[in-house]
């Protein structure tokens, strides 16, 4: 989510952010400011009308946030009541699977059709995933409620990126995106801890879902009153607006991110690594990404102004250095959150609950240092130091993460989480603006559209391999250590230390199950250890430019 923004008014290329070099610029500038504070902002209502809808479409940023990690700590009371471990993954990876699948489409269909609108459609969509989630009477129908979920998701994103885009001024903007940066961090801090406490609650983990109906039925009557009607081609036909949509470009970039998660997900546990399944659908993503680049670079049933994939950022080094960092900091935020539960469950029988809560130094930290960045970068100017720093922070707190064993203290761990939060914090939310400063005006929209999809995929790619790590090296090692125990209870194990299966087994060799669940927990943080080892390296390739992002202006 970004936490501030800034426009530029004139620009030469993509990269390079305006310079002033003399006083005539300088005078340009104060007539600039002039300007801003004289501009109206393009909206139909005022005063407390106004703020409540903001409040309103601000909800669903914190709700995508909050379903995001809200099943991070209650895998193992999912897995207990519906069974399918070996389907844990897609508990977390089918959300944001589908998220990073529709992003760039939303974006497109926000600008052809009217946002509030299509903002609406995208909240009931969200509602109904969730009540398929709520009422899944199996684990299948949970992950196609999560999957729903994160296509409405999604929508409600772009949605509130549009609709504030399109009712503030560019010098009001900054402060409304961030308040949608704090309802994001929001979401996150309380997801877990939201989840376990229903999951320990009389009405059980379904109310993590069903929570998000009363929420949206609350801020419905202001959905539907105060959202102002944004027109973004009043009169056009909506026939000849749907006909110009990439259809082609979002079919082939979902079904080439869908099989290449497809494969990570089955390789090992549902189906051998050299199995024909995995290798096929790995040639399949192959082919299909090979086609998208040919149909987006050469604009087949489409043009360049309407394909969904803005090729023209593939030529611009900083664009392309802020996509890899931000994809990095997805990793490396979002492992400690799954696998630090995992760990406290397994490790101290800790329940949902009280696994969330030990989450909060990682989270809390990573927060601030968000908030931090967007305080001080917008002063300072200077964006390269904070992704080294960062980089740095996440890479030490990963690479202790990867030590800690089944004698490591809490207090250890709250301490290396706080590193690796205070990491993560300095660059997770930071290319967001950066990119909006190195672009031209008509391209800020783009730019925003393609370093969210960034964080989408970094998200899911790492849940999906950091699950196939851990599923494969738990089921692996435990049954070295239980050669005459069936796979199915073996699995059951990797649900935790509160089964009854590992509470069964003699004191040793629970033991040394542990001990392996544990190793495979901490082998999922190699992932962290890489991301912040890239974002280190990339720092050093970005310019040592200073970029000033202050009133909706960037100057030089």
């Amino acid at each position: 989510m970004a936490i501030f923004c800034g426009n530029k008014t004139t620009q030469d290329t993509i990269e390079s952010p305006q310079k002033g070099q003399n006083s005539p610029q300088d005078a340009e500038k104060q007539e600039q400011t002039e300007q801003l504070k004289e501009e109206v902002p393009p909206r139909d209502i005022s005063g407390w009308k106004w703020y409540l809808a903001i409040v309103a479409i601000c909800s669903s940023t914190f709700l995508f946030a909050l379903d995001g990690t809200i099943v991070a700590d209650i895998q193992p009371v999912i897995i207990a009541d519906l069974g399918h471990v070996e389907k844990l993954s897609w508990l977390g990876v089918a959300y944001q699977l589908s998220a990073s699948a529709t992003n760039l489409f939303w974006g497109k269909v926000y600008a052809q059709f009217n946002s509030k609108w299509f903002y609406i459609i995208s909240v009931i969509l969200f509602e109904i995933g969730s009540v398929i989630c709520g009422a899944a009477p199996n684990i299948n129908a949970l992950i196609i409620g999560r999957a729903i979920c994160g296509i409405g998701g999604a929508g409600m994103y772009v949605g509130v990126m549009t609709l504030i885009a399109a009712t503030t001024t560019i010098s009001e903007r900054p402060m409304y995106v961030s308040v949608t940066g704090f309802t994001w961090g929001g979401g996150i801090v309380l997801g877990p801890v939201i989840g376990g406490a229903f999951s320990q609650s009389r009405v059980g983990w379904r109310w993590a879902f069903y929570i998000n109906l009363f929420i949206g039925a609350a801020f419905a009557p202001i959905y539907l009153s105060l959202i102002p009607n944004k027109h973004p081609r009043r009169g056009a036909p909506l026939k000849e607006r749907a006909k110009e949509m990439d259809w082609v470009g979002a079919i082939l970039q979902a079904g080439a991110w869908i099989t290449f998660i497809l494969a990570i997900n089955w390789g090992g546990l549902t189906y051998p690594w050299n199995s024909g399944p995995i290798i096929a659908l790995f040639v399949v993503s192959g082919v299909l990404f090979i086609v998208l680049g040919i149909q987006q670079v050469w604009t087949i049933f489409t043009t360049v102004s309407r394909r969904i994939i803005p090729v023209e950022f593939f030529s611009s080094r900083t664009i392309l250095i802020l996509f890899s960092a931000t994809a990095a900091s997805g990793a490396c935020s979002f492992i400690p959150i799954y696998f630090v539960a995992l760990f406290f469950q397994f490790t101290r029988e800790d329940t949902a609950l009280d696994a969330g809560i030990r989450l909060l130094p990682f989270i809390v930290v990573m927060i601030f240092g968000v908030f931090a960045n967007g305080a001080l970068l917008s002063k300072t100017g200077y964006h390269m130091p904070w992704y080294t720093l960062g980089g740095g922070l996440a890479l030490a707190g990963a690479a202790l993460m990867y030590t800690v064993d089944l004698s490591t203290s809490e207090s250890r761990i709250y301490g290396y989480t706080a590193i690796l939060g205070a990491g993560v914090g300095t660059f997770l939310q930071a290319s967001f603006s950066v990119a909006q400063a190195v672009v031209q005006l008509d391209q800020i929209a783009s730019a925003v559209g393609f370093i969210t999809l960034a964080q989408f995929l970094g998200i899911t790619i790492a849940l999906a391999a950091g699950n196939a790590v851990f599923l494969n090296e738990s089921q692996e090692r435990i049954t070295r250590i239980l050669p005459d125990v069936p796979l199915e209870q073996i699995q059951l194990a990797m649900q935790g230390a509160g089964s009854n299966f590992v509470q069964n087994l003699e004191p040793n060799l629970k033991v040394q199950v542990l001990e392996a669940i544990v190793e495979s927990i901490g082998k999922t943080y190699i992932l962290v250890v890489a991301g912040g080892a890239l974002v280190v390296v990339l720092s050093l390739l970005m310019k040592r430019e200073r970029l000033f992002i202050s009133g909706g202006t960037v100057v030089a």
